[in-house]
């Protein structure tokens, strides 16, 4: 029993990474890391899910134009956790995110639990972002080009459990592939485009947020919180899956030039910016029109279109495609590094932590994740499984938030460049905030969690833990 929670010391996970076989070249500042935030914190979340938590849901009453004070409870209640984020990142800079920290403070069973968590998250948002993508790629051509891809090439057979008489939704397959390309050319290439596709992101929204604010009403604010306390929690309960990626900029840690220093600015730029943006798009999208009309796919778009701004929702349209970009490249590019850290320790095979002898980047498990993404998502629609994304983002934040408590008593002398205030009140808020959340997910994503969970027990159990036992660099 005592194996199965065996610390990997920190010295020894720091060591591993300098291998010169298996060690990743150090390109990233401070501003790629904040980029690679921003590129997986707003997706097409922004333009897509700020309508829906202002009407509400079934059963779940909507915020009205209160919507950008939920968005900024979520920001709140995610700070705890980004703070804590942030001092693990400085102590231990090293690929694998919540993985990693884990095996230093909680022990071996639960960092295979977590990493296993973290392939599920990483994987689930990306397929249901792929096959978004294809749909609005499809429909982007059909606007500009007069040209439809064939219904039974780009659209996904099976539809919550019924086929759809097409066979292979190939646009969402070959967009993650050659992201995967992108992303094994290099760090620095990968942060690059990404970079690029931030900016027009960013030109974007903010385009939208002054170009639209000349056509803000007043009165369409009135009332502000029509459901009250109740409606802002329900919105922000809605709006919580817009957050998840903010932690993605702690897998970068490992090709970070100056860890100690620019990972606690990045995360926490992270969310501060997107908070921020977030906010603003609300507070001007329902002061356009009025938000009882927001309950659509689009609401930003077809907001736009009613207040005739055609121009403008034009720009919108290109952002809302290029945030659906960015936040695959960078979910992608978290995914391959959880791998990589697990196959270093030998949780899985030595495959997956081959680094290209010319690009520095973990090739293998680069490729291979695009291939498990990208292949269901040209077979299912899995847009109703978001949810386990939610409860895997939320599980790492708690046992990160656990992993700065157990350090402080286990390790209180070891240097921190960035150390969480009032410990352990805040870390204590953070698990309470997101058990709370946890509690307030639907009965079958914990099922489909405890499945999934069980099936990566059984691999542990069967080869991930008889190939450790042959390792070192375990605390005693």
């Amino acid at each position: 029993m005592n194996s199965l929670f065996r610390t990997k010391s920190i010295d020894a996970l720091l060591a591993s990474s300098q291998h010169a076989d298996r060690r990743l070249e150090k390109t990233l500042g401070v501003w790629s890391l904040t980029a690679l935030g921003i590129g997986a914190v707003i997706g097409s979340g922004i333009f897509t899910l700020t309508g829906t938590a202002a009407v509400g849901e079934v059963g779940r009453p909507g915020a009205g134009p209160a919507i950008a004070i939920s968005f900024l409870l979520v920001a709140f209640a995610c700070s705890f956790a980004a703070l804590c984020y942030a001092e693990l990142a400085s102590m231990i800079p090293i690929a694998g995110s919540a993985y990693t920290y884990t095996y230093a403070t909680l022990g071996e069973l639960i960092a295979w639990i977590i990493g296993w968590d973290l392939i599920l998250e990483y994987a689930v948002s990306n397929m249901a972002v792929a096959v978004g993508f294809s749909a609005y790629f499809n429909a982007i051509l059909d606007a500009l080009f007069g040209v439809h891809l064939p219904f039974w090439l780009s659209t996904p057979p099976f539809v919550e459990g019924k086929s759809t008489g097409a066979i292979f939704n190939l646009p969402a397959l070959l967009i993650l592939l050659l992201l995967s390309w992108v992303l094994v050319r290099g760090a620095k290439e990968s942060s690059g485009a990404n970079n690029l596709m931030v900016a027009i992101k960013l030109g974007a929204i903010l385009a939208f947020v002054f170009g639209a604010a000349s056509a803000v009403k007043v009165e369409n604010w009135h009332p502000f919180a029509p459901n009250g306390f109740p409606g802002i929690m329900s919105g922000a309960a809605i709006v919580f899956f817009t957050y998840i990626g903010f932690d993605s900029v702690s897998t970068a840690a490992e090709e970070c030039k100056n860890p100690a220093r620019d990972m606690p600015i990045g995360i926490l730029l992270t969310l501060f910016l997107c908070s921020v943006l977030y906010a603003s798009v609300a507070l001007v999208l329902t002061g356009i029109v009025d938000w009882h009309t927001l309950n659509n796919a689009a609401p930003v778009a077809n907001a736009l279109k009613q207040i005739g701004y055609t121009h403008l929702n034009i720009a919108v349209s290109a952002g809302a495609i290029v945030g659906m970009l960015s936040s695959l490249l960078v979910f992608q590019y978290g995914q391959a590094r959880v791998w990589f850290a697990m196959s270093r320790d030998k949780l899985l095979p030595d495959c997956f932590s081959k680094v290209h002898p010319k690009y520095k980047t973990p090739y293998v498990s680069t490729w291979i994740a695009g291939l498990v993404v990208g292949i269901p998502a040209g077979l299912l629609d899995i847009g109703t499984l978001a949810d386990l994304s939610n409860i895997g983002t939320l599980f790492a934040f708690v046992l990160t938030s656990i992993g700065v408590i157990v350090m402080r008593r286990t390790q209180p002398d070891r240097y921190r460049a960035f150390r969480v205030p009032w410990v352990p009140a805040l870390p204590l808020i953070s698990i309470f905030c997101c058990c709370a959340l946890m509690v307030s997910l639907p009965t079958e994503t914990w099922v489909r969690f405890f499945v999934w969970l069980v099936i990566g027990l059984v691999i542990y159990f069967l080869y991930g833990r008889n190939r450790t036992n042959m390792a070192g660099g375990f605390n005693q």
